[in-house]
């Protein structure tokens, strides 16, 4: 990413329900609780629905909402921060993506992530930066490959309300460690 000095809010998407707690679909989240110190806590401010802390000048925040209304805590931590829709990067699971992989991208639709969806109808704009990272099974990617004629994909919604295995986890905490040095954030 040409302008990671620009960001100054990094948002982690997922639902904040225990029976969600290590599925695909918090994806963001974990990626920003493998980058926060242990010494460091989730802050909240009242009447606010994020959760946040600050670390190597960086805004770190967690919506305390459900996926779907993820644009009423980011346009929250926006306005609460002063800060413009540009000088944010949003990271979330993407299904289109192969587990191992991600993506950054600027100015993009939502692609059908629920999530994102309702951040670019809050905010009114598609001008702020996107981590994806991929949750699709290799293994399935390599079988639509072999057949094409039979494309027998997991839905997408299927698919992130999985509990992340122990070996999905491990490349996924392989994947921000790569993610972080290549943003120079670590």
């Amino acid at each position: 990413m040409q302008n990671a000095n620009k960001i100054k809010l990094i948002i982690g998407l997922g639902n904040p329900s225990e029976e969600y707690q290590n599925t695909y679909h918090n994806v963001g989240i974990l990626a920003i609780e493998n980058k926060m110190p242990l010494d460091l806590k989730w802050q909240t401010i009242k009447g606010k629905h994020f959760a946040c802390f600050k670390f190597n000048e960086i805004i770190w925040v967690r919506p305390l909402v459900f996926m779907n209304e993820s644009g009423k805590a980011v346009a929250e931590a926006l306005k609460f921060f002063k800060l413009k829709p540009e000088e944010m990067l949003v990271i979330h699971d993407d299904s289109d993506i192969v587990l191992g992989d991600y993506k950054i991208s600027f100015k993009r639709g939502s692609a059908g992530h629920k999530g994102v969806e309702s951040i670019i109808q809050t905010l009114k704009t598609k001008n702020f930066y996107r981590l994806r990272i991929g949750i699709r099974p290799e293994t399935e990617k390599k079988q639509i490959a072999k057949n094409k004629e039979q494309r027998t994909k997991i839905k997408a919604a299927d698919l992130v309300l999985k509990k992340i295995n122990n070996q999905d986890l491990q490349i996924l905490q392989e994947v921000f460690e790569k993610i972080y040095s290549s943003l120079k954030l670590r």
